[in-house]
């Protein structure tokens, strides 16, 4: 049997669902395929919860995790998409210099604290 790493306290106990932002400008079917893409990382996380409940092997458990961070990596992508079609791309056709920085400055900021 393998040595069991104590990783306690990682997994909260209770996962909060996931609430969608506001001001996406977007599809239906767009909103509906991200929102089941979320869904499934959502029981990812959970089946995750439970084998730390169950003190499961920590490489068996890490390799859960760098599949839910593939699957959110995946979100991040559409969801970049999207807000490039629809609010820069508004933004660029307004022809409004005030609204294209603002929107620029957005992404150059969300790049600056999380990119890496």
């Amino acid at each position: 049997m393998h040595a069991m790493c104590d990783i306690s306290g990682l997994v909260p106990s209770q996962p909060q669902a996931y609430i969608p932002p506001m001001g996406m400008h977007k599809s239906a079917k767009h909103d509906r395929k991200l929102l089941i893409r979320l869904n499934r990382i959502e029981g990812q996380v959970r089946g995750v919860a439970r084998m730390v409940e169950e003190d499961r092997y920590c490489i068996d458990i890490l390799n859960q995790v760098q599949a839910i961070k593939a699957a959110l990596k995946r979100v991040e992508e559409e969801v970049l998409k999207g807000h490039a079609a629809h609010c820069v791309a508004g933004a660029i056709k307004s022809g409004n210099a005030k609204e294209q920085t603002e929107k620029f400055t957005e992404l150059v900021e969300l790049f600056g604290r999380y990119g890496k």
